[in-house]
């Protein structure tokens, strides 16, 4: 299932094989959250700007149109003309960051919808069937997502729980993957580090959620407000007991700066709704730094957003006519913005591989690290 084809240090250079295709690593995931990338991309554009892997919301779809519905439409893959790999998140960070009121138990947790406050209870078993329906590549487990900062107590019972949880996820999925009418019986089923800031936490939940052979691992609850140094030493204190032989995915990171960084660390998978939503207000990546396309400077500028960039948005279209849409609010703006970020940041991954095959990623690393993430 992964292929370790080279290290650089921590570094991995890896393939990951699914039963949608298989993934270069390491690779940045772009987030389509409700089946569709906001700022009125599709799957198709998605190919066109080098996407490997999709990501979609567990609870947003299950509130709007609702799982059953997009299983009874053949799956996530034929509802969205998507034929690639697809990684459907739990619901666990939407339910303890949207719901306001939330009641959590052993059993689960019961909050009310963010649509219409109609109560809703999810567990780690309705998390299973939910992906389940959505037929998704990759599932990932049901985990309690706790609020930086913790205590040591608290963090230390929410680990606790979050594995028992997980081996709830993992006995549900068996079953599932088990039933003749199942839409995708080879889905892979991730686990999620947790244990906050606290390094003998987070090594120790590690351990022992190594210990059920899962398809691969995920470093959940970070990239949430605590400072970039302590997400990096909880990644190096933790790689040590990720198994080598599964993919690892760093939840929600991140910047340039932060993957570069992660990549280092050992990291194969990354996912944020960064580049997309930075783009929608007119923040967008170049190999020079950050630019703010709505500053008066780019009013008379006939160049492209980025002259070392070949999207199908440089290619065509001028900063002075980008900004130009913003300011009379065309929603082509948003599209053309969000078409440029997503491919700069597929356009990295490559670069990254290229990096890691040819054996040049600490020179990569020492010029990009701290440039990308400029404003300029």
């Amino acid at each position: 299932m992964l292929k370790l084809i080279k290290n650089n240090g921590t570094a991995r250079r890896c393939e990951f094989e699914t039963v949608h295709g298989t993934v270069q690593t390491p690779a940045f995931m772009n987030v389509a959250t409700c089946g569709a990338i906001k700022g009125g991309l599709s799957a198709v554009d998605l190919k066109e700007i080098r996407c490997q892997v999709m990501l979609s919301n567990t609870y947003h779809l299950h509130v709007r149109p609702g799982d059953r519905l997009v299983a009874e439409m053949g799956g996530l893959h034929k509802f969205t003309a998507w034929d690639r790999p697809i990684l459907t998140d739990s619901g666990g960070f939407q339910v303890f960051s949207l719901a306001g009121l939330r009641k959590i138990s052993e059993e689960g947790v019961t909050f009310a919808s963010h649509i219409d406050g109609r109560r809703i209870f999810m567990g780690p078993e309705e998390s299973m069937q939910i992906q389940s329906n959505l037929g998704s590549t990759i599932a990932m487990a049901f985990d309690e997502c706790v609020e930086n900062p913790a205590t040591y107590n608290y963090a230390k019972q929410s680990c606790a729980r979050t594995v028992r949880w997980l081996k709830r996820c993992k006995a549900e999925m068996d079953r599932l993957n088990s039933l003749p009418d199942t839409i995708n019986r080879n889905q892979l089923l991730f686990g999620i580090n947790q244990g906050c800031t606290f390094d003998d936490l987070r090594i120790e939940n590690m351990k022992e959620i190594a210990d059920l052979n899962l398809d691969g691992y995920a470093i959940g609850g970070l990239a949430v407000g605590e400072p970039k140094e302590d997400m990096y030493r909880i990644i190096s204190a933790v790689e040590p007991y990720m198994p080598k032989d599964k993919p690892r995915y760093l939840m929600g990171v991140g910047t340039p700066g932060n993957i570069i960084e992660g990549v280092s660390r050992g990291v194969d998978l990354f996912d944020c709704v960064m580049p997309s939503r930075n783009a929608r207000h007119g923040h967008l990546n170049t190999w020079k730094g950050i630019i703010n396309i709505n500053n008066a400077k780019y009013e008379n500028d006939a160049l492209p957003i980025d002259t070392d960039c070949d999207c199908p948005t440089c290619k065509n279209f001028s900063r002075s006519y980008i900004r130009h849409l913003f300011k009379c609010k065309e929603v082509l703006a948003l599209r053309l913005c969000v078409i440029h970020n997503l491919y700069f940041y597929n356009n990295m991954m490559e670069k990254i591989r290229e990096a890691l095959d040819n054996d040049t990623f600490n020179e990569f690393k020492e010029k990009y690290v701290d440039l990308l993430d400029k404003r300029i």
